[in-house]
């Protein structure tokens, strides 16, 4: 085993450092130099020596770094940016759906202004429908622009016996009768059109109102020795007056 003496003298022995004055032109003569000067070495005690890199803390020196920020405050900072991000999520779900939302209204409305400038020429096909004039070729083109129009979403209504409702029957007849219930469409002039939940065009109708029937009174038949109920009788003639 190494003597502990001898420990000591190596830890206490150190490298000599050697200094070489690279500088081109000397500083005390102004004259150009061939080579490098070499001065003496200095051999320099490990106590009084700078020593290698210390890898532990010095006196008095704090072993917590300052930079890194206590375990409370990252889990507060890791909440909040955990609810930023859950709020800018929320809102671009909402955004797509109100994007969403407004393009279907637009494509809605598109469509809906298209069927409505198409009405009048449903109306002309009913009633070629209605003289017998719609048959053969022009029946088929007919049936093909109908059902398109009903797969697009168009639905007509307006027809005779059902209920009267104002927001989507216009009347422009009126009258009563004992054989309905209520206010009933009796005749319909002009069939109705809406597409989805817009109302493209209001039914022109005819209402009836109900009415209830008048009883009849019954006359009781005259008794024997009375007068008629209307206070008529028969006056005596002339020659009964003048006997």
């Amino acid at each position: 085993m190494t003597p502990k003496h001898e420990d000591t003298e190596q830890q206490d022995f150190q490298e000599p450092v050697v200094v070489r004055d690279r500088r081109k032109i000397d500083p005390e003569t102004g004259e150009l130099r061939t080579q490098p000067v070499v001065e003496e070495a200095q051999e320099v005690p490990a106590a009084m020596g700078t020593g290698g890199p210390s890898t532990g803390p010095g006196a008095g020196e704090s072993t917590v770094d300052e930079s890194v920020a206590p375990a409370s405050d990252v889990e507060q900072q890791l909440a909040e940016r955990t609810a930023d991000l859950q709020r800018i999520q929320a809102e671009y779900a909402n955004y797509r759906k109100r994007v969403e939302r407004d393009r279907e209204a637009v494509l809605t409305g598109a469509k809906a202004t298209l069927v409505g400038d198409l009405l009048p020429l449903l109306d002309d096909l009913e009633r070629a429908e209605s003289h017998g004039d719609l048959t053969g070729a022009f029946k088929a083109v007919g049936d093909k622009l109908i059902s398109s129009l009903e797969r697009a979403g168009l639905e007509s209504f307006g027809s005779e016996g059902e209920p009267f409702d104002p927001s989507v029957h216009e009347a422009v007849q009126h009258s009563t009768s004992p054989d309905v219930a209520g206010p009933t469409v009796t005749t319909v002039l002009r069939r109705g059109y809406k597409f989805g939940d817009r109302v493209l065009r209001a039914a022109l109708v005819g209402v009836t109102d109900h009415e209830p029937a008048v009883a009849e009174t019954p006359i009781d038949p005259p008794v024997e020795g009375e007068l008629p109920v209307d206070g008529t009788a028969e006056q005596p003639s002339n020659e009964n007056q003048q006997q």
